[in-house]
């Protein structure tokens, strides 16, 4: 049987989202159902509020018998889900004030490449190596799961390895090109992200996907693996590069941080850190942080000196390195984004530039 049933009014609602070319609906009792299109949420045509009985019946739409018998011990739930042939539908339910409420996420079925993306060159550069940890970070719904699917994508064309994800759910659905694609799902293929990690290693791994280092363990085992030959890809939630660092350091008992920033210095090849900005004229727009983790970089992350990162990204242009703020100046210059929403979404609003500098005769962005 498909999930959801054709013509259910889970069916029917993603099709009004997927016509709308929104990516999440929200439904939650006391209003009507939300979808968030390019950014902005706005109620379905039919503004009727929903009741308990309704969120009800539509989570009882789309789980299984194995998904239930999760919800009703825990909750909340994440699971995916194919929608007819056009998507996957990531789902969260969870409850809130004693009442059911859903939030689903469409995946498109194609994996946009990288040049489709607009991602940096240089994360084509990480996408071509062989060993070392890249971190791909950001808020909630900034595009981390899309831009890592697209990366994958790539080495799963360009050449012959063994690619492990582990993720929670699965979103995009990798076929076999030039590489084998192992895809597990932590709650269905493996309980917990340790200990799918912890036997990834047996597993004979070229490139590992961690869908989010959430807790101690995940990020030792990481960072071991990284440190033993694997290229691995993990992404956190965070607001910026120093901060992406700051975090895998924070996270181990004070005893060991010294020893940790020695490992994360000797294992990080890169971090990319991006936000989805409203598009002038409709849509959205990615701006990006990139860190490549050079010598200079690497003594400071063993020196304890994450403060200091943001000097070496704004000097590290020539190696592929720019700042939030430069990528947001060079949207702003392109007519793309407003500067209001890129002054919003900076931590330094100052060094956000509005038109390009002219030094003796030339023009420098």
């Amino acid at each position: 049987m498909r999930i959801p049933v054709p013509g259910s009014r889970v069916d029917l609602l993603l099709e009004e989202l997927w016509n709308a070319g929104g990516t999440d609906l929200l439904l939650t009792v006391g209003m009507a159902p939300q979808l968030r299109v390019h950014g902005v949420l706005r109620p379905v045509a039919d503004k009727t509020p929903l009741t308990r009985r309704d969120t009800d019946a539509m989570l009882a739409e789309i789980l299984n018998p194995h998904r239930s018998n999760v919800w009703q011990t825990t909750y909340e739930h994440d699971f995916s889900f194919s929608w007819r042939d056009n998507a996957r539908i990531r789902a969260n339910a969870f409850t809130q004030r004693g009442d059911t409420a859903l939030a689903l996420r469409v995946i498109p079925r194609s994996i946009p490449t990288m040049s489709e993306l607009g991602l940096p060159p240089v994360i084509g550069t990480f996408a071509r190596l062989h060993q070392g940890l890249v971190l791909v970070t950001g808020p909630t719904g900034s595009g981390k799961s899309t831009t890592l699917a697209s990366v994958i994508h790539q080495i799963n064309t360009d050449r012959a390895c063994h690619i492990i994800t582990i993720e929670d759910p699965i979103e995009y659905v990798h076929e076999h090109r030039r590489s084998a694609v192992n895809q597990r799902e932590v709650g269905s293929d493996t309980a917990s992200f340790p200990d799918a990690l912890r036997a990834a290693l047996r597993e004979d791994p070229d490139v590992l996907l961690v869908g989010e280092m959430r807790d101690l363990e995940s990020i030792r085992f990481a960072l071991t693996i990284a440190e033993t030959g694997h290229l691995v890809f993990a992404t956190l939630h965070t607001n910026d590069t120093a901060q992406s660092l700051a975090r895998i350091i924070d996270v181990f008992p004070p005893e060991q941080q010294s020893q940790v920033r020695v490992q994360l210095a000797a294992a990080l090849s890169g971090v990319v850190h991006q936000r989805l900005i409203p598009r002038v004229g409709g849509g959205l727009v990615a701006a990006f942080e990139v860190m490549v983790a050079n010598a200079g970089i690497r003594n400071l992350i063993k020196e304890g000196k994450t403060h200091q990162l943001r000097n070496a990204l704004v000097t590290g242009r020539r190696e592929g390195m720019i700042t939030l703020e430069q990528s947001l100046s060079e949207l702003i210059m392109a007519g793309q984004i407003t500067p209001e929403d890129a002054y919003s979404r900076s931590s330094h609003p100052k060094e956000i530039e509005l038109r390009p500098r002219v030094r003796s005769g030339a023009v420098q962005v």
